[in-house]
């Protein structure tokens, strides 16, 4: 007697529920993972190897030379001077939160055309980084819109040489660098503030808090977690700032950064070992920044 098999063909239809969430799932992670992946993890693990070396990133020749790029950077501090820059960044970018905050507040609740402002607030971080840098350097620019400005508001002794001078060239960059991503956090807090529950905020009304009172202890503690990330972003952007100094200034006049530093170091100096070492000991910072906020944060219970 033969027995005749007949093979079923597939379908989604004939796997459980379950089963099918767990396979779209797989599918429409597959692409996104394999490409970071490819170009992320993979790059890193050819940079952290290449951070051994003394390769020129032309010869095909890699000479092992074990922890001596590490050596040669702690024994120097002026490898980690342009930290310095990263303070004004850094000191800007809690300012830019602080600013997002109360303004995303004020747009979120009872507030017209409340979209509207969402929008126009949101639209630089659309621009190019590289639009948003030409765009400044014409702004600050000798005799161009900024000093136009504060002529006709009375304020020309004010004039300075924005990003000639020493003392004002990072708060310039580090202005723009505000400009930029201020929208950003007002969108995320935006959306935050609107997932708090309106029965508590009317519950609050109703016992009397007043405005900068339910701010203080409904709204930042509803959009606490956004908070935390866009400060450990914000602080680790800081110190990886690159695209709006280089291209505004070139890392002169006093504005390198440690990012800038190590591009240099790649691709003018032709020291891919010594730059990989130094974008590995910049990934440490971050990976360190980000343990220490936790810890702060979970001591304080938030």
């Amino acid at each position: 007697m033969e027995a005749s098999v007949k093979r079923k063909k597939f379908s989604i239809s004939s796997l459980t529920y379950k089963q099918q969430k767990i396979l779209i799932s797989i599918t429409f992670l597959f692409v996104p993972v394999l490409l970071l992946i490819l170009f992320t993890y993979v790059p890193s693990i050819f940079m952290f190897g290449y951070s051994f070396t003394d390769w020129d990133g032309i010869s095909p020749t890699k000479n092992f030379i074990g922890l001596s790029n590490y050596k040669l950077i702690f024994s120097s501090p002026d490898y980690f001077r342009p930290f310095i820059v990263s303070l004004y960044y850094i000191v800007a970018a809690f300012i830019q939160i602080a600013l997002a905050v109360c303004i995303s507040y004020l747009i979120s609740f009872r507030c017209r055309f409340a979209n509207l402002f969402k929008g126009v607030y949101f639209f630089p971080s659309l621009i190019n980084s590289v639009a948003i840098s030409f765009i400044f350097i014409f702004f600050f620019r000798p005799g161009s819109t900024l000093d136009t400005i504060l002529k006709l508001l009375g304020l020309g002794k004010y004039i300075q040489l924005w990003l000639q001078n020493p003392h004002l060239i990072n708060v310039s960059l580090a202005f723009v660098s505000v400009w930029r991503y201020i929208g950003y956090d007002i969108v995320m807090f935006s959306a935050a503030m609107q997932s708090i529950p309106t029965d508590i905020i009317e519950a609050a009304e109703v016992d009397g808090a007043n405005r900068f009172q339910q701010f203080i202890h409904i709204i930042i503690p509803g959009i606490s977690t956004i908070l935390k990330l866009l400060v450990f972003l914000s602080i680790t952007g800081s110190l990886a700032a690159f695209e709006i100094p280089y291209i505004m200034t070139g890392g002169g006049n006093g504005s390198m950064t440690f990012v800038i530093q190590t591009v240099n170091f790649a691709f003018q100096n032709y020291r891919v070992g010594l730059a990989s070492a130094l974008a590995v000991i910049l990934l440490i910072i971050s990976i360190l920044v980000f343990v220490i906020q936790r810890i702060v944060l979970q001591s304080r219970g938030a």
